[in-house]
C-alpha cells in the first residue's frame, strides 16, 4: 500500500486529510496482513462518488432485467433478448459491457438449460416451454460498471428444473447473509457450497464471481468451493458480484468449440444461475444489482 502523510489528501479520492479519511482504516489492514490474512489494494476500494455513480449504472442493469422479465416466454429467440438489451441500453446513454469484450460479439449472455454461461444469443435458438434460462446483463454507464443476472423458467418446468433454480437462488441468498466488513470472502463462499451440497448439488469450480465497478472485472476473483475464515478479507467500499453456477450432476464442464464461449456441463445436465452485485458497507452489504 502506498500510504500518504497523514495531512496529505486521502489516497481515496474523497479530497480529505489522510489522518481523518483512511488512516485508522490502513492500521486495521496492516494489522490483518501481519497476521497472514490477504487483504484488498487500494485500487479497488471504492469511494463515495464512485458508489453514486456506480448506482447510476446499476439502475440500468436492473430496469433491463425487469424488461425482459416481463417480455420473455415461449417462442421468444435468444437474439431477441440481445435485441431488447442492446435498444433499452442505447436508449439510456449506455453502454452493453459484454458487446466486443475480448471479442465476444452479442450485448448479453443467454444460457439455456445445459449451457452453465456466456451463451451467445442467436436466431436459431427459439426459447420453448420447459426450458430454464438465465440472462446475464452488464452495463456501462459513463465508464462506470453494473453486472446482474437472473434465471428465467418459460412456461412449465419440470420440478426437478423448479428447484434447481430456486436453491440456485437461496444459495446466493445465503452467500449475502455472510458479506459483513471484516469478514472473509471465504465465509460467503462456504455457504453458497454447503447449500449446494445439502440439496444433492455440485458447484462449478473453473468459473466465478468477480470484483466490479471500476472495470468490467477487477480483484477479487470470487470462488465458491472456498472455507469460511479464508480468502480475501471483505473491507467496506468493496463490490463484488455473487454469481455461483449450480448443476444438478457433476460440476464437470466444457467449452463449445464452435463459438469459442458457451460453456457446457460435461454430462448434459441443467445448470443454474443467479448473479447480483454487492457493495460491503460499515455495517453489512447492500445490493447494487439484482
Amino acid at each position: 500500500m502506498e500510504i500518504p502523510e497523514r495531512n496529505q489528501p486521502c489516497w481515496c479520492g474523497s479530497n480529505k486529510k489522510y489522518k481523518k479519511c483512511h488512516a485508522a482504516f490502513d492500521e486495521k489492514l496492516k494489522l490483518y496482513e501481519s497476521k497472514g490474512v490477504l487483504i484488498p489494494s487500494h485500487q479497488i476500494i471504492k469511494n463515495q462518488e464512485q458508489i453514486r455513480k456506480i448506482k447510476e449504472s446499476a439502475k440500468i442493469n436492473i430496469a433491463i432485467l425487469d424488461y425482459v422479465a416481463e417480455h420473455i416466454g415461449p417462442g421468444v429467440t435468444t437474439q431477441q433478448i440481445d435485441q431488447w438489451v442492446a435498444r433499452i441500453t442505447e436508449e439510456a446513454g449506455a453502454v452493453p459491457a459484454p458487446l466486443h469484450y475480448e471479442g465476444y460479439p452479442k450485448s448479453v449472455c443467454t444460457s439455456v438449460n445445459e449451457q452453465v454461461c456466456h451463451g451467445v444469443p442467436s436466431d436459431d435458438v427459439v426459447l420453448k416451454e420447459g426450458d430454464i434460462v438465465n440472462v446475464d446483463v452488464s452495463t456501462i454507464l459513463d465508464g462506470y460498471f453494473s453486472d446482474s443476472s437472473r434465471m428465467f423458467c418459460i412456461g412449465e418446468v419440470s420440478p426437478e428444473k423448479q428447484r434447481l433454480v430456486q436453491v440456485t437462488k437461496e444459495c446466493v441468498e445465503k452467500g449475502l447473509e455472510k458479506v459483513r466488513p471484516w469478514g472473509f470472502l471465504g465465509d460467503m463462499s462456504q455457504a453458497v457450497y454447503d447449500h449446494a451440497h445439502a440439496n444433492g448439488y455440485s458447484v462449478v469450480r473453473e468459473i466465478g464471481g468477480h470484483g466490479v465497478g471500476l472495470e468490467f472485472h477487477e480483484d477479487p476473483w470470487v470462488g465458491y468451493i472456498g472455507k469460511a475464515g479464508t480468502g480475501m478479507l471483505l473491507v467496506p467500499g468493496m463490490i463484488f458480484t455473487i454469481e455461483p453456477m449450480i448443476n444438478m450432476g457433476s460440476h464437470e464442464i466444457f467449452v463449445d468449440d464452435s463459438d469459442g464461449w458457451t460453456i457446457y456441463t460435461e454430462d448434459g445436465l441443467p445448470s443454474a444461475q443467479w448473479e447480483i452485485m454487492v457493495l460491503v458497507t460499515e455495517t453489512g452489504a447492500e445490493v447494487l444489482a439484482w
